[in-house]
C-alpha cells in the first residue's frame, strides 16, 4: 500500500484482520504484507511483524518459483505445519499476502475457507488503495524534446597536409 493511500485504508485492513481473529479463536496472529516484505497491517501479539513480513516475502519467492517450475500456475496459498501449529499464507490481490498463525488444533478446512475470504477482501482493499495512489500521483511529463540543427563541419584545404609537404 502506498504511503499516499492514507491511514483509513490501513485501518480497513486491520479491521478485517481483527474480524478474522474474532471468527476463528484458534488464530494466534494475522498479518497483511506487501509482496516486497513490508507490513501493511498486523494483529499478531508476541511476534515481530516486520520480521514475519520479511520471512513471508522470502517464503513467497521460493513458493512462486516452485509453482512456476512445476507448471501449477499462479501461487494461491501456502501451508506450513509445525509441531505447535500452522502458518498459512494466501495471495491477496496483486501486491499483498495474508499470513495467518494458528494453533495446532485448528480446523484446517475452516482455516482455508476463512483465510481465502479474508485474503480476497484484503486484496481488494490494497489494490484499490494502490490504484487510488497512482491516480493521485502527478504524472511525470517530460518536457518536449527539441532538436537543434547542427551545422556541418567544413574543412579548409589550407590546413590539409599531404605526404609531399615537408
Amino acid at each position: 500500500m502506498a504511503a499516499e493511500s492514507g491511514s483509513s485504508d490501513r485501518e480497513a485492513v486491520l479491521d478485517e484482520l481483527r474480524r478474522l481473529r474474532t471468527r476463528m479463536p484458534q488464530l494466534t496472529g494475522a498479518l497483511a504484507a506487501g509482496v516486497d516484505g513490508l507490513v501493511v497491517a498486523h494483529d499478531c501479539p508476541g511476534v515481530d511483524p516486520e520480521g514475519l513480513a520479511a520471512l513471508t516475502a522470502a517464503q513467497l519467492g521460493v513458493a512462486v518459483r516452485v509453482s512456476d517450475a512445476t507448471g501449477k500456475g499462479d501461487l494461491k496459498e501456502l501451508l506450513v505445519r509445525g509441531e505447535d501449529g500452522y502458518v498459512a499464507t494466501y495471495a491477496a490481490g496483486h501486491s499483498a499476502v495474508l499470513t495467518l498463525l494458528a494453533e495446532d488444533r485448528v480446523n484446517v478446512g475452516r482455516l482455508h475457507l476463512e483465510g481465502r475470504r479474508a485474503a480476497a477482501r484484503i486484496g481488494e482493499l490494497v489494490d484499490a488503495a494502490e490504484a487510488a495512489a497512482k491516480v493521485l500521483r502527478p504524472a511525470r511529463s517530460a518536457a518536449p524534446r527539441t532538436r537543434t540543427t547542427r551545422t556541418p563541419r567544413t574543412s579548409t584545404t589550407t590546413d590539409a597536409r599531404t605526404a609531399t609537404d615537408s
